[in-house]
Parts: structure tokens; C-alpha cells; sequence
């Protein structure tokens, strides 16, 4: 069962190796962090767009290079479908003007639906969905000492 969704910018420090991002996401059981079909076309998309826009031999290799990176990084967790439901959630958090890109309300709708924590940096628009569960990975863990 998928405990977290990683963003699309959560996805893309994965893939670079960030910290502490990288080490928590190794650190959960296996099948409990996942990722959004959202997050999958946000990447594809842009890297299709610098594809198209590359001009030199070494910005087309470097295109190539980035899709592969991602069809084979997101091939390695669950990907949660945009259900119908989902989408009407997110076009519902559209309409209250909460001031959140689209694609995150969609995000935020399917974490909702699946009862999981979005994980990512925007925690500021995220945590204006109600409801929904947010936590940012880049930084360290809370400790004990820390909850004070």
C-alpha cells in the first residue's frame, strides 16, 4: 500500500540523489512510496519540450539521456492512476481559488483518494488542500529531541 507520493520535484531530487530526500525514501518498506501519473507526465512533458527546442548535437543527446533517466526512474515505484473521482476533487479544489496549480490540486486529489501523505518542498500551497497530509523530505527527520 502507498503511504507517500512523491511531486514531481520531490521525483526529480530522487532521481539527482538529493539528501536527506534520497535516504528516507530508501528508509520506507518496499511499495509504500509512490508516485503520481501526474508527476510522470509533468516530467515527460518537459523534458519533450527541451527536446524540441534543442538546437545542438549535445542538447538533443542530453534529452535523450533525461528521458531515459526518467522512464527508468519512475519504472522503479507504484505510479497511482488520475482516477475520475480524482479529477473531480481536484476541479473542486479549483473552484474554492485556493491559489495551487492545477496539476498539484491533482496530486493532492490522488494522494487524498488514496489515504496518503504528499511528499515535497511546496509544502506552503500543498497544505492548503484541507485534509490532506504534507511532509517535506528534504529536510531531516523530526527527532524526539526535536518535538519539543
Amino acid at each position: 500500500m502507498i503511504r507517500f507520493v512523491l511531486d514531481t520535484n520531490s521525483m526529480s531530487m530522487a532521481f539527482d540523489a538529493v539528501e536527506p530526500i534520497s535516504s528516507r525514501i530508501v528508509a520506507q518498506p518496499p511499495g509504500s512510496v509512490g508516485t503520481t501519473a501526474v508527476s510522470l507526465e509533468e516530467s515527460l512533458s518537459g523534458w519533450y519540450t527541451y527536446l524540441r527546442r534543442a538546437n545542438t548535437p549535445e542538447g538533443v543527446e542530453r534529452a535523450f539521456d533525461e528521458l531515459i533517466r526518467t522512464t527508468v526512474g519512475y519504472g522503479r515505484l507504484p505510479i497511482l492512476r488520475l482516477s475520475a473521482a480524482a479529477e473531480r476533487t481536484a476541479n473542486a479544489l479549483v473552484r474554492l481559488k485556493l491559489n495551487v496549480k492545477k496539476n498539484d490540486l491533482r496530486i493532492a486529489a490522488i494522494a487524498l483518494e488514496a489515504g496518503a501523505t504528499v511528499v515535497t518542498a511546496n509544502v506552503r500551497d500543498f497544505t492548503r488542500v484541507t485534509g490532506l497530509t504534507v511532509e517535506d523530505w528534504t529536510q531531516p527527520p523530526e527527532t524526539p529531541a526535536d518535538a519539543k
